[in-house]
């Protein structure tokens, strides 16, 4: 029984240690394994045989690489993709426009309301599901589709599992909203939930644009535990397992999941809670779907890292003007834009 270390490339967010020692958690000759996102690395026991750390490395790589995630021996310089922004920002500036213009139209509302709309928790909830925070659901989707495959049951777990998603952000939404009802936010509480969002969407926005890695540490994260348990849920056979999966993924440590919490936190209503929570769920259905029904994969389909980076762009938008938003509302300082 030996004791390795190696180094993580690929991790971005609290759900990403979660999902490493998740995966590698699986393989027989491995008792014991911690993932850490401050230093990028995994300390990993168990009894390989007479395999060297590089054939190890070769072998857990093999798990680990479907997710997005390398191990090495030595620490990776950290390296700026900056050609990704080239194509990058001009998505992004598009999409801002396209959503500018809906905002005018009052299709959706982030900027100059307080009152999100239901069509904005959506846009918020596609752009979730296309970010990296996003993939570790993704991961455990494809992680659970491969256990009950074993079992030849490949329609009827992702059915259960995406209808236990959407179900559980309408009720537990709903209960955050009506909780926000009893404490009677007011003014302040507004106030201070408003600029949490603003916050968690600013961190999440820099992250995704991948140039100050220190940053990932700020993430607001649940305890470990919570997220171990829900990943645990994936290798057990249960007729109703799949629903339950879907239900936990509520809690899993996602910004893009927290914020939407927050608002609905502050809405003070169950319906409005519940419904808003309801639209984001809806808005990340069609990329989880395709990968519950498909071979596509998050980081496949991001391995240029332009996808994430007009992501973390689009990101950076919405949370500085629910910041400045948050503030006008405040009275602590004058609208800044006329949109």
């Amino acid at each position: 029984m030996k004791t390795y270390t190696y180094h993580v490339a690929g991790m971005h967010c609290p759900s990403c240690p979660m999902l490493v020692e998740s995966e590698l958690g699986d393989i027989p000759e491995i008792t014991t394994v911690k993932a850490s996102l401050k230093k990028h690395s995994v300390e990993i026991t168990g009894d390989f045989g007479d395999q060297t750390p590089e054939q190890i490395i070769t072998d857990l790589n093999t798990v680990l690489i479907p997710h997005g995630y390398t191990l090495s021996s030595e620490k990776q310089k950290h390296h700026i993709a900056w050609a990704d922004f080239s194509m990058a920002i001009p998505i992004a500036a598009v999409f801002i426009l396209i959503f500018i213009l809906l905002q005018k139209l009052g299709i959706v509302n982030l900027i100059t309301s307080s009152k999100m709309t239901y069509g904005t928790a959506f846009v918020v909830g596609i752009i979730a599901s296309v970010s990296s925070c996003m993939a570790v659901v993704g991961g455990l989707v494809l992680s659970m589709s491969a256990n009950f495959a074993k079992e030849g049951e490949n329609t009827r777990p992702q059915i259960l599992f995406h209808v236990g998603r959407i179900v559980s952000f309408l009720i537990l939404g709903g209960v955050i909203g009506a909780i926000g009802s009893v404490f009677v936010l007011g003014g302040t509480g507004t106030f201070i939930l408003s600029f949490l969002v603003a916050i968690i969407l600013l961190i999440l926005g820099i992250n995704l644009l991948d140039i100050f890695p220190g940053m990932k540490k700020l993430q607001l994260a649940l305890p470990g535990g919570v997220g171990k348990r829900v990943h645990g849920l994936k290798t057990m056979n249960h007729t109703l397992m799949p629903f339950l999966i879907g239900v936990a993924t509520f809690f899993l440590p996602c910004g893009f999941t927290q914020s939407m919490q927050l608002y609905a936190l502050s809405t003070g209503s169950f319906w409005t809670g519940g419904l808003t929570m309801l639209a984001f769920a809806l808005g990340t259905l069609p990329v989880l779907g395709m990968l519950s029904f498909s071979s596509l994969t998050i980081h496949k389909k991001a391995q240029s890292g332009v996808f994430f980076k007009t992501a973390g762009i689009i990101v950076i938008f919405f949370g500085i003007f629910n910041l400045i938003n948050s503030l006008v509302t405040a009275g602590i300082i004058h609208p800044l834009f006329n949109l």
